[in-house]
């Protein structure tokens, strides 16, 4: 049997050159701890958030940061969860959210949602109204400008904060969806990431995106409109230019799904991707006894860790 040990090294045991695995990244999530497992076919390693349980008398459970991080592993490594021993950990659970492009590193992970992908290897998809409203666009000079993060100025970083932090407030999203100047500031610091800004004729941002580089994709990582140009629907110039951006350099771009399977953001994404991907998470209970305890008398409806839903 395999063993599992958790190191309290800020993920650094993890981290590599990919984005969504960078120390950049890392830093900004908060990431605490690296889970290593040995197996005869070789380690694998994926960064965690350490978090003391609510209520659980100093027991501690532990979840991927945001996105796709997964494991370092080598290639085409899949190891089964029930031959490994989690124990030393001393965690109850851990949540692990799969890199997309390759198979899982741990064997029999859940289908946790369906991404749309533009892939430049087969035919581009788009819709007529799309294209017309792109078209507009041009014509009232509305233009779509790209920075490497590197390169990325004040007025550039605060034009896309104000975009997607107004975007939040729109959709009613989670506290956890509304990050500060410095979390972005220390996405931006890595060279993988790139602000894609939609100027309004006016110059002011009407619509951004911080798009990432990862595992041989290109990422629609976060993004937003601003109110005041809704109606123009700036994003889908935006979306456009990055499709071509996959196209050119030979990559998938990743647009992630929807909030909830059919709403109206994943139809967005539908009319510009031609494939759809499933995104894969692995649920593992460590310590089964204290799991058992915690969860007494909830009712998850497949939240997990169950002790954990609302």
């Amino acid at each position: 049997m395999s063993t599992a040990e958790l190191l309290a090294d800020g993920g650094a045991a993890a981290a590599t050159e990919e984005f969504f695995r960078s120390p950049e990244f890392l830093r900004a999530e908060g990431a605490t701890h690296t889970l290593r497992i040995e197996a005869e076919a070789g380690a694998i390693a994926a960064p965690l958030v350490v978090r003391e349980i609510p209520e659980g008398g100093g027991l501690r459970d532990a979840i991927s940061p945001y996105g796709y991080p997964g494991f370092d592993s080598p290639p085409g490594i899949s190891l089964d969860p029930e031959a490994i021993d989690f124990g030393s950990t001393g965690l109850v659970t851990a949540f692990i959210r799969h890199r997309l492009g390759s198979p899982s590193a741990l064997a029999g992970a859940s289908e946790r949602n369906v991404v749309q992908i533009a892939d430049p290897e087969l035919e581009r998809k788009s819709r007529a109204s799309d294209r017309q409203q792109i078209r507009r666009n041009e014509r009232e000079g509305y233009r779509v400008e790209i920075v490497p993060g590197l390169e990325a100025g004040e007025a550039e970083r605060a034009g896309f904060l104000q975009a997607y932090t107004q975007t939040m407030e729109r959709t009613g999203a989670a506290e956890r969806y509304f990050y500060g100047a410095d979390y972005f500031d220390a996405l931006l610091s890595s060279p993988r990431t790139a602000l894609y800004l939609v100027r309004a004729p006016d110059g002011a941002v009407a619509a951004g995106s911080l798009v990432v580089e990862s595992d041989g994709m290109l990422h629609y990582y976060l993004s937003g409109t601003a109110t005041p140009h809704l109606r123009d629907s700036p994003m889908k110039s935006l979306v456009s230019r990055l499709v071509d951006a996959g196209e050119e350099q030979g990559k998938p771009v990743n647009f992630g799904g929807g909030i909830a399977p059919g709403d109206a953001l994943e139809e967005f994404k539908r009319g510009f991707a031609n494939r759809q991907e499933a995104w894969r998470t692995s649920e593992i209970v460590c310590d089964p006894v204290a799991y058992s305890e915690l969860s007494a008398g909830r009712e998850a409806a497949g939240f997990f860790p169950a002790y954990r839903a609302e």
